[in-house]
């Protein structure tokens, strides 16, 4: 019984290692390719648009209305999806005490995995250090919009005006924690699954590679 145990925990773990790896090389990979063409993802893509458009609303008279407006849309969306992420991280815990009752229902098609009650509680605990990272960066995402909202409209005769490149450089790590903070949220499907079957963790993280691949490529110009 205990060799068997073992030898499903051994799928378990190896399951683990594998979607890991597809993740991280998936990032080397998107990584490498900005290295040869700094256009390759949206993310670059936008990143750039918003260091124009910094420039653009400081150097001009009578944006400031559009950056407050586009700073608070920014600022709103970060906000519900780490309301969200609070709400999951509820749902995260309350699952830790139906590990019982949930046992034959759950693991009704988990062939290779192991079922003890110890890795279940990991495995939950896994996806709540996930949604808590989601919801820690867009904490940040808000913190840094709110920043910009102050620093993006210091009149332009002021001394102690910052320069557009700070600025931008500024708006960029927010946009970054938000990136982040979404992808902890794609993170979460290959955990999720991995509660049903480390075969099924392994599908979700192919899947999720290839919806984000196609989510992260920048469109043609």
């Amino acid at each position: 019984m205990e060799a068997r145990f073992s030898s499903l925990l051994t799928n378990d773990f190896a399951c683990f290692f594998i979607s890991a790896g597809l993740l991280v090389c998936y990032h080397l990979f998107l990584r490498q390719k900005l290295k040869t063409d700094s256009g390759y993802t949206i993310q670059a893509v936008n990143a750039e648009a918003r260091r124009a458009w910094v420039e653009g609303v400081m150097n001009k008279e009578g944006y400031e209305i559009l950056a407050v407006q586009t700073l608070r849309n920014a600022i709103m969306g970060s906000t519900f999806l780490g309301t969200t992420a609070v709400f999951l991280m509820i749902g995260s815990l309350t699952l830790t005490g139906q590990g019982g009752n949930l046992e034959h229902t759950w693991h009704a098609l988990n062939f290779l995995g192991a079922v003890k009650a110890e890795l279940w509680l990991g495995k939950i605990l896994l996806l709540l250090v996930d949604f808590l990272i989601a919801f820690m960066c867009f904490a940040q995402a808000i913190r840094l919009n709110i920043h910009v909202g102050y620093m993006i409209n210091v009149p332009k005769n002021d001394p102690r005006r910052l320069a557009p490149k700070f600025v931008a450089s500024q708006l960029n790590r927010a946009g970054r924690y938000h990136w982040m903070g979404m992808r902890a949220f794609y993170f979460a499907a290959p955990l999720v699954f991995w509660i049903f079957g480390p075969l099924y963790m392994v599908g979700a993280s192919v899947v999720a590679v290839v919806i984000l691949y196609r989510l992260d490529r920048a469109p043609a110009m």
